[in-house]
């Protein structure tokens, strides 16, 4: 007869089955060749797992829920618990993805506030459910300032072993009418531009040659350019220069701004700007009239872009023939409009050379100054029109980078205009000896810097026994008899004077084939350099000087998309940080 029943000791039978099954008593022991459950009192056979007794509960009891088999330790987590734990803020899981997460906003200048946005939050929790997002205060008072620290860190030690450093300023104002000034700072580096904005600070006080010299020395201060010998390349505003003369820097006039300038004062003229006026007005009714503008490129076929005055007039003439008949009032005014842009055309070239994202050098410069200068001589053919273009244009480039010599001294280096044949042969010469001599200057320079300091004099001591010196025969019969035929070449160049040596390099170097104009003149000295090694001195210290500030001008879109209506409270701090970071980070593969 069957004992009393009996639970199954959770010590030994640890499985959540047990609560539901026991054993029957049996001779002071227990019967364990079947298990008895509880609720319906059935034998089921036991065989040392828990096999049938889970099929039994599975088949008679299905609405009892029995779990596995319990955990050896309250700590141990199941798979499901594992893949879903959240990171731990210091976890380098979590760093990894914040640090992704600034550099998404600041690289594609996105607000900060876009981590409180839905669609953000779930598209992170989807790609990593268990990263949390740090609060929108977190990215601005930590991950933020941590990235700009990190990359400024970075430019100081590109910056720090430039030979020389040119810098281009120029002052914009935000969506909120805050005044700030950006600079940006060129050097060579393994015969390769390297730029970087360096400070969007804001200007509260007027901008006064005075104010922007303190600017200008905070920014030599703060980045260790003091010893780079710094050149500022700014536009023409009296301001900067006077600026520039009191930071006692060497000061270079945007040559981008000088071509504006200098065709401004052609528009001006009476008869182009009433020409101008009425191709304005043409213009202006399309522009207003969705219908017109339509109407008009059905006829003519050709988009009606208008980005400047000579762009306006170029495209208006585009038109066809009876339609540019039709607005104009005359036949006049398309002749006076053919003759602007025919007068024009060589600044609109040199204008798009300097406009370009690559970045010109100011070797450049010279040659196109005389290139336009020439283009402006009167030809008898020309038009009264055409003459009054070109004398204005003429009168105001000579008042701008005529004579400079830093600016022929850049060309001089410049493999594309080394032979300088934009000047008389009497100023060539001048060139190259300045040329040579800065080789000297240099090479002198360079030489103060290596040469050790002294040691201090050793205590007296008492000399050894030396053996005897063996003298030089007093004569060779072979020297005697060939001396004067086979010279020693050692001992000729080795008696060179700097002075000599730098007038050979620079021979040899006007010897070589000039650089097509399509070439690349930094790559052109990073395979010759070996050749002329004390020219390619001088010329590192002048091509990475550009020749137009519109590097730092393009910072103006760049600080319109960060600045904008929405975010036109944001710190100057933050404004200089992210704009510094949009134009400085490189990802990392």
């Amino acid at each position: 007869m069957a004992g009393e029943l009996e639970d199954a000791p959770r010590s030994i039978y640890k499985s959540e089955i047990w609560t539901h099954f026991g054993f029957y008593s049996k001779d002071g022991g227990r019967d364990k060749s079947h298990a008895i459950c509880k609720m319906c009192l059935s034998k089921v056979k036991y065989c040392g797992n828990t096999t049938n007794l889970r099929a039994h509960v599975a088949r008679h009891h299905q609405d009892v829920e029995v779990k596995g088999k319990q955990a050896t330790s309250s700590s141990q987590l199941t798979l499901e618990q594992v893949t879903s734990a959240k990171f731990a803020s210091s976890s380098p899981r979590a760093a990894k993805i914040t640090h992704s997460v600034i550099y998404y906003m600041c690289k594609d200048m996105r607000p900060l506030s876009t981590v409180e946005g839905d669609g953000f939050r779930f598209n992170v929790n989807t790609l990593e459910p268990r990263y949390t997002i740090p609060s929108r205060q977190h990215f601005i008072d930590v991950a933020l300032p941590r990235l700009y620290k990190e990359e400024k860190t970075t430019v100081l030690d590109e910056l720090r072993f430039a030979e020389r450093v040119a810098l281009t300023c120029d002052a914009w104002t935000s969506r909120s009418t805050e005044s700030y000034v950006t600079v940006t700072a060129h050097h060579i580096d393994e015969w390769k531009i390297s730029s970087h904005v360096l400070q969007t600070r804001p200007m509260y006080d007027s901008h006064t040659g005075e104010n922007i010299t303190a600017l200008l020395r905070e920014v030599v201060d703060e980045w260790g350019l003091r010893a780079k010998e710094p050149v500022v390349v700014t536009d023409n505003a009296p301001n900067m220069a006077v600026a520039a003369r009191l930071a006692e820097m060497d000061h270079i006039k945007c040559f981008a701004h000088s071509l504006n300038l200098a065709s401004q004062k052609a528009l001006k003229l009476p008869a182009v700007a009433r020409l101008l006026g009425r191709i304005r007005r043409v213009t202006g009714f399309f522009r207003r009239s969705t219908t017109a503008s339509h109407q008009l490129q059905l006829i003519t076929d050709v988009i009606t872009r208008w980005n400047s005055s000579y762009d306006m007039t170029e495209r208006f003439l585009e038109q066809q023939p009876a339609i540019v008949a039709a607005l104009l009032s005359n036949e006049a005014d398309i002749t006076c409009a053919e003759e602007v842009l025919k007068a024009l055309k060589a600044m609109k070239d040199a204008t798009k050379v300097m406009s370009e994202e690559g970045m010109p050098t100011l070797s450049v410069i010279a040659p196109l100054h005389a290139k336009l200068v020439m283009e402006t001589e009167e030809n008898s053919e020309d038009s009264q029109t055409v003459k009054d273009i070109k004398a204005a244009i003429a009168q105001d480039l000579s008042k701008r980078h005529a004579n400079d010599e830093t600016l022929y001294m850049t060309s001089a280096v410049d493999p594309q205009f080394k032979n300088l044949p934009f000047l008389p042969e009497e100023k060539q010469r001048l060139i190259y000896s300045r040329l040579t001599d800065a080789i000297v200057t240099e090479k002198q320079k360079h030489s103060v810097k290596d040469q050790p300091a002294p040691s201090p004099e050793p205590e007296s001591q008492p000399i050894p026994d030396m053996p005897p010196v063996k003298r030089p025969r007093a004569s060779c019969a072979l020297a005697d008899l060939l001396g004067s035929t086979f010279p020693t070449q050692k001992n000729d160049t080795e008696t060179k004077s700097d002075q000599e040596a730098a007038e050979d390099e620079v021979k040899m170097f006007r010897m070589e084939s000039p650089l097509p104009l399509n070439g690349d003149p930094l790559n052109w000295w990073m395979e010759h350099e070996g050749a002329y090694p004390h020219i390619a001195t001088v010329a590192r210290r002048f091509l990475c000087v550009p020749g137009t500030s519109v590097s730092a001008e393009r910072v103006f879109s760049t600080a319109g998309d960060i600045v904008t209506a929405k975010r036109s409270v944001l710190k100057a701090e933050h404004v200089d940080q992210l704009v510094f970071l949009q134009k400085n980070l490189k990802r990392k593969q």
